[in-house]
């Protein structure tokens, strides 16, 4: 299905522009980069290190679609994952981490689902690589990663406008949306969240192991190019979800906990003890050997369920 949203926001020309040719330059450089001992996996290479999310994924019970979007006349794709029985609550949009959109994320939005709520998992590197295609065209894992980062907040937030608007209005859905977003996907549904005119049916954000307003770190101001984002806009509950041993997320979530304190804003952030970064998708992972993770997971989910419902 195919859904003209085009007037749906403007992107930041410029920008886009300066991660277009950033993308050039990657390109041209690959075959160096490829050469090195350390370089970075391909999407076929993450598939197959998360086989046993693919498995989950075969295993599940619950329907899956893939659905599109064109925008600005870029095609861009999304994972669908209807829950058995009568969905309930708000539609809820699973954001990936850097590299892009693998069947990890895939596996945690049918874990979401499994509780009873539609969820959306969008690729949002969709009609970025060269041959206009999304996460499993890029060249590398790393190249992708570096072309999310860059990507400046008014595009992003023009993607997860159309994909809100799509979500809110699929079958079964009360017309509400919640966002749960995974390392770089949690910090841009901060920043979207923080952002003037978000979409009118956000009703919460779940921000997993990356930081807010007013520190920036996987979006397109980490070097600095911006001015650090307020908090002021904000008027839906945000809540963390914080492992521990993430040094460079535990690192700035004080000051993210101070900013959203002086603005009088919602923001419960928890912390899991001896949990790593991206825990969601390492303790899934059977070959994974610190149990606090896990242990995350389940407490994780548990929350999450519980915040939905009430939202």
């Amino acid at each position: 299905m195919v859904f003209d949203v085009s007037r749906i926001g403007a992107m930041a020309a410029r920008s886009l522009l300066v991660a277009s040719l950033a993308l050039v330059g990657w390109m041209c450089s690959m075959p160096m980069a490829m050469s090195q001992p350390n370089a970075a996996q391909t999407w076929r290479d993450q598939q197959l290190a998360q086989a046993w999310a693919t498995a989950s994924l075969q295993h599940s019970p619950r329907e899956h679609q893939w659905v599109t979007l064109v925008l600005g006349g870029r095609t861009m794709k999304a994972f669908v994952t209807f829950p058995q029985g009568r969905p309930k609550g708000p539609a809820v949009l699973v954001l990936h981490e850097v590299f892009g959109l693998t069947d990890s994320t895939l596996a945690t939005a049918d874990r979401i689902a499994a509780v009873g709520h539609v969820t959306v998992a969008p690729d949002m590197l969709s009609g970025f690589a060269p041959d206009g295609g999304g996460t499993s065209a890029f060249p590398t894992s790393r190249i992708a990663g570096d072309f999310m980062t860059v990507l400046p907040d008014e595009t992003v937030n023009a993607n997860l406008a159309a994909w809100s608007d799509y979500a809110a209005k699929l079958p079964g859905a009360d017309g509400k949306v919640a966002m749960v977003g995974l390392s770089w996907g949690g910090g841009a549904a901060f920043r979207y969240a923080a952002s003037q005119g978000h979409h009118a049916n956000l009703r919460g954000v779940f921000v997993f192991y990356d930081v807010g307003p007013p520190a920036t770190t996987q979006g397109p101001g980490k070097a600095g190019t911006i001015a650090p984002m307020t908090v002021d806009a904000i008027d839906v509950p945000v809540y963390g979800f914080y492992p521990a041993q993430d040094v460079r997320v535990m690192k700035s979530l004080a000051q993210t906990k101070v900013a959203m304190a002086a603005a009088r804003k919602t923001f419960d952030p928890v912390g899991y003890e001896k949990a790593e970064h991206a825990f969601m998708r390492l303790s899934a992972d059977r070959a994974d050997r610190n149990p606090a993770n896990a242990e995350a997971l389940q407490a994780s989910l548990v929350r999450l369920a519980a915040l939905l419902d009430g939202l």
